[in-house]
């Protein structure tokens, strides 16, 4: 009959095995949820940018994506690169006052 020391060993054994484990796919699976948290940031301020650029009178159809250009960014001041279905505008939002939107080419 195995003593109870056995049992514990086991118990051990497997914990050793697994908490590395688990420890292991936490980290492989993160690159992939911070890359979908970034997608979806940028997702939200595509969303953000097309609503407040609508509102002054823009045409922004589907936006797809919203890339922060953080050299024209000032304090501030965020330039953002937001990509439509139908155009690309560069869009400076400055607190307080309306964006400044230029259309790309």
């Amino acid at each position: 009959m195995p003593s109870a020391d056995v049992g514990i060993d086991m118990r051990r054994s497997v914990k050793n095995a697994v908490v590395p484990a688990l420890v292991s796919l936490a980290i492989l699976s993160a690159p992939a949820t911070a890359q979908t948290n970034a997608s979806q940031a940028e997702s939200e301020a595509a969303d953000d940018v097309a609503t407040q650029i609508r509102e002054q009178g823009y045409d922004c159809k589907d936006p797809t994506n919203a890339k922060r250009d953080q050299k024209a960014s000032e304090p501030n001041e965020t330039v953002w690169i937001l990509t439509c279905e139908n155009a690309s505008y560069r869009v400076r939002l400055v607190p307080d006052m309306g964006a400044q939107v230029e259309k790309i080419d």
